[in-house]
């Protein structure tokens, strides 16, 4: 037993739900610390897996409470029961859909009024849940008081101070699971509602898992998403009744329902949140942190701020990560090491054979040069382990420190801010920002964070923009090293190339790709000291995640270099891109491998193409043609195709017909860019 009233977390597997008895379910408005929460009550990340039917994660773990084995399931953040977004509707399917379960609402105690309308939607549903209300400790530094008492005797059910951080008040939480009951409160509404309402309840099916009344409440917003559950339930005469209803009651009101119902239900949490907050004259904690965090999304000093972020994280992940520790790994302990014994090893154990030769490449065969480019040896140990683990880990792991850090200290939603309005023009909103600076790590983790865009178009915008003009890390890499050797005016042309695209088609995709756009509503948590407990488990959760999701696309990646290989078909497909490489680019025909290797393994196609041009740019002996070939080179590498891993993430994440669509549009596209590229290069020497 910890100090937390639960044990440690258990392995989570189909052993583990013979022994649960009870479940308990985390709902609330997003970053208000639930997966912290989580975190307290299991002790790690136990299993994550995507609800059924959709891209959205759902995190589950096991808790010994009270003596007992529980189910804890973590959910995506909603601010409403009516759902918005993906995220929301699967908050609100599992409310449905679970049997026998008791909540956990977590609540950011400093912005309480928000979490009450949650809180009046599960009572309205009869959901019996506990309310903890999370980050007390700065409610109070900034001078709120909440009696805690009063608002559970006004909600009737129980109400616990936290600060999942720091693991206060979670002994309390676990202890009053079990008393945990549906709340007495009910919001009321205007008597047209309140008169639908009555006329819905008698005619919904009563074995949604919630409330009817809850359930009539959505019908009356206009809850698209439940009308498969309806259609299963109820007759076509009844589902017209329903619909008649919902038309009718609409009628009395110029406003949406679903904003009339919002308005009015809002007006029942301000009134509870007024019975029990208070705030003194004078707020504690007003210190440097605070000051911090207004200065970051201040339209002056916020820059020099945001300068420091991405220079310190560079440090870090380009230079210690990128640098220091993927040259330790892949050359001195893979190559030096792990790929010399395990060949050996398994030379002697079988010395001839297709399955060796996959495993560690041909016998005999070393790496080999071919138009400056590394190619052979494509085995799954020596090529593609090496590349996931040697090259890709440590950059990942890096980021993912850095960007736990981020997170934990709050400046992440900040730079959200900070950038929303940039965002805006592309048909997004600040929170693209965060899949956008992790595909600077990796494209593919990257796709995969897409998820937090609330609508498709969002998504869709966001995974083409990705693949299209994102470099990674092993791109940034090449990039930074030529940019000491090119003119200042060939990087200009190179930077502005890729921003300009970059805003064209996220300018364009908003207006051609159908569907519609988000609010930009964003809670900005405090600044605070990252906690180390937090950053190592959000770190390990994320490389747990790039193991199990990424590392096996660069297997597959290795599998088909391998084939190709074989075959010869790298030397087909160079000749067959020969003439575009030459006819439109202007480049050397031996540049044809690197967009070839560019799909499969871009940092052997960049590091290639840089070798192409090393001996020159270290001499100083660029000519004007090689300074404009290297430009259009890097251009139109970094708006190529998705490598294959990113792009076999795509095809997961957003299908087969969008995936595929996204790539078609890739390949000419990045072509014409680094063509027009060329011509205005060459027309203003």
């Amino acid at each position: 037993m910890s100090d937390c009233g639960c044990g440690a977390a258990e392995t989570f597997d189909g052993k583990d739900l013979v022994k649960v008895s009870k479940s308990v379910i985390l709902v609330g408005n997003p970053n208000v610390g639930k997966s912290v929460v989580f975190g307290a009550l299991t002790g790690k990340y136990v299993t994550v897996s995507n609800y059924p039917g959709t891209t959205v994660e759902v995190t589950r773990g096991t808790a010994r409470i009270a003596g007992e084995p529980w189910l804890v399931m973590d959910t995506p953040g909603t601010n409403n029961l009516t759902p918005m977004s993906e995220d929301e509707q699967v908050t609100r399917d599992i409310l449905l859909d679970e049997d026998g379960y008791t909540c956990i609402q977590v609540c950011d105690a400093k912005n309480l009024r928000r979490g009450l309308l949650l809180s009046t939607q599960l009572a309205e549903a009869q959901v019996p849940f506990v309310l903890a209300l999370n980050m007390a400790d700065e409610a109070r530094s900034r001078g709120f008081n909440i009696d805690d008492a009063r608002l559970s005797k006004a909600l009737g059910v129980p109400v616990v101070q936290t600060v999942a951080v720091e693991r206060t008040g979670i002994p309390a939480l676990t202890a009053n699971l079990k008393v945990a009951r549906p709340s007495t409160f009910r919001p009321t509404y205007d008597a047209g509602i309140e008169a639908a309402i009555a006329e819905l309840e008698p005619v919904l099916p009563k074995d949604l898992g919630i409330a009817t009344r809850a359930v009539a409440l959505m019908v009356l917003a206009g809850d698209e998403s439940l009308q498969a559950r309806l259609r299963g339930r109820l007759s076509v005469a009844e589902l017209e009744r329903v619909d008649a209803i919902r038309r009718q009651a609409a009628s009395r009101h110029p406003e949406s329902l679903r904003f009339v119902i919002s308005r009015q239900r809002l007006q029942a949490a301000d009134g509870l949140h007024d019975q029990v907050v208070t705030r003194s004259g004078k707020s504690v904690g007003s210190g440097i942190a605070r000051k911090l965090g207004l200065w970051a999304v201040h339209p002056i000093y916020g820059i020099p701020l945001l300068a420091a972020v991405l220079f310190s994280a560079y440090e870090f992940v380009g230079v210690f990560g990128a640098g220091f520790l993927v040259n330790w790994l892949e050359n001195d302990v893979f190559y030096g090491r792990v790929v010399p014994w395990t060949e050996q090893a398994i030379r002697f154990l079988a010395p001839v054979g297709a399955v060796t030769e996959f495993l560690v490449g041909p016998a005999g065969v070393p790496f080999r040069e071919h138009g400056g480019f590394i190619v052979g040896k494509y085995g799954l140990i020596s090529m593609g382990l090496s590349y996931g683990v040697a090259i890709v880990l440590p950059i990942v792991t890096t980021f993912f420190i850095a960007f736990s850090v981020l997170e934990d200290s709050g400046y992440l939603p900040r730079l959200a801010v900070m950038l929303n309005k940039a965002f805006k023009a592309m048909g997004l909103n600040g929170k693209a920002v965060i899949p956008m600076v992790l595909g600077l790590g990796c494209d593919t983790m990257a796709t995969m964070t897409a998820r937090i865009m609330e609508t498709r178009k969002e998504r869709v915008i966001v995974t083409l923009l990705l693949a299209l003009a994102v470099p990674c890390s092993a791109q940034m890499g090449v990039i930074l090293a030529m940019s000491t050797g090119l003119s200042r005016a060939s990087m200009l042309w190179f930077v502005g190339s890729i921003v300009f695209t970059l805003l064209l088609v996220g300018f364009l995709a908003a207006r051609v790709i159908p569907g519609r756009g988000s609010d930009f509503v964003l809670e900005l948590p405090p600044m605070r000291v990252p906690q180390a407990g937090n950053v190592a488990v959000k770190t390990m959760a994320r490389i747990e995640w790039y193991l199990r999701e990424a590392l096996p696309l660069f297997l597959v990646g290795t599998l088909i270099l391998y084939v190709l290989d074989r075959v010869h078909g790298i030397e087909v497909l160079e000749r067959i891109a020969s003439p575009v490489i030459v006819g439109v680019l202007h480049l050397p025909k031996e540049s044809a491998l690197a967009f070839i290797l560019g799909f499969l393994r871009r940092d052997y196609a960049a590091a290639g193409l840089f070798k192409q041009f090393e001996p020159f740019m270290r001499a100083g002996t660029m000519t004007a043609e090689m300074e404009i070939q290297a430009t259009v080179a890097l251009v139109t590498m970094t708006l190529f195709v998705p490598c294959i891993a990113n792009f076999f993430m795509l095809l997961k994440e957003r299908g087969w017909k969008t995936g595929v669509a996204i790539a078609a549009f890739i390949l000419p596209f990045a072509v014409a860019v680094g063509g027009t590229v060329n011509l205005l290069m060459r027309a203003t020497l």
